[in-house]
C-alpha cells in the first residue's frame, strides 16, 4: 500500500513539474462571437387583391369589389429589427351592382405608401412585422358614382420566411383607405403574397 501511495505521489509530482516546465501546453478554447446580419437594400413584388367595400344609400349600392393587384416594394433594412419601405399597388377593375340589379358599376383602384417596418425575428428564418406609414389610395367607381384620391395613415401586419440567404417569401395585410365623399362610403385594404430579394 505504501508503494502504491508513493507511486501516485511521484506521478502527481512529475505532472506538476511538466506543466511548470512548459512541456504541456494549456488548453485554450476558441470563442466565436456571432455578429448580427448587416442591413441593406431589398426589392420585392407581390400578387394579391385590393378589396373595396362600397356603400351609397341613394344609389342603393352596398357591395364589395375584389380587384386583382400587383405590388412592388423597395426598402432598406437598418437592422434585423427595423426597416423603411416603399410600396406601390397597381390594380385592375371589378364590377359591382346596386341592390335592384339595374345598374352595374366598374371599380378601379391603385395605391402607394411609405412605411416604417418594425420586425420581430421569431427564428433565424421566420419574422413577424408591422407596417406603419403614410400613403395615397385612389378608387374610381363609374359611371359617375365615386371618384376619390385620399392621403392618410396606412397600416399592416405580415410574416416572412427566408427560403435562401437572400430570398424570402412573405404574406401580409395592409389597410389602405377609409373615406366618405357625399353619400358614398368606401374602405379598401390589400392582401399580398410575394417574394423579396435582399442585396
Amino acid at each position: 500500500m505504501k508503494k502504491l501511495l508513493l507511486s501516485f505521489a511521484a506521478v502527481t509530482a512529475m505532472g506538476t513539474f511538466a506543466v511548470a516546465g512548459g512541456d504541456i501546453a494549456p488548453v485554450i478554447e476558441e470563442v466565436i462571437i456571432e455578429e448580427a446580419p448587416a442591413g441593406g437594400f431589398y426589392l420585392g413584388g407581390a400578387y394579391g387583391n385590393i378589396n373595396a367595400d362600397i356603400t351609397n344609400s341613394l344609389a342603393a349600392v352596398d357591395d364589395s369589389a375584389s380587384i386583382s393587384s400587383f405590388m412592388l416594394q423597395v426598402g432598406y433594412e437598418i437592422s434585423p429589427y427595423f426597416a423603411v419601405e416603399g410600396r406601390a399597388w397597381f390594380g385592375g377593375s371589378d364590377d359591382i351592382t346596386n341592390s335592384t340589379g339595374t345598374t352595374t358599376y366598374s371599380v378601379d383602384a391603385d395605391a402607394w405608401g411609405i412605411f416604417l417596418k418594425p420586425t420581430y425575428p421569431v427564428t433565424d428564418a421566420f419574422d413577424l412585422y408591422a407596417l406603419l406609414g403614410y400613403g395615397d389610395a385612389n378608387v374610381q367607381v363609374s359611371p359617375a358614382l365615386y371618384s376619390g384620391d385620399t392621403e392618410g395613415f396606412q397600416w399592416g401586419l405580415g410574416l416572412s420566411y427566408d427560403v435562401m440567404e437572400n430570398l424570402a417569401v412573405f404574406a401580409d395585410y395592409v389597410n389602405l383607405y377609409n373615406d366618405t365623399v357625399g353619400t358614398t362610403d368606401i374602405t379598401a385594404d390589400a392582401w399580398n403574397l410575394g417574394v423579396t430579394y435582399k442585396f
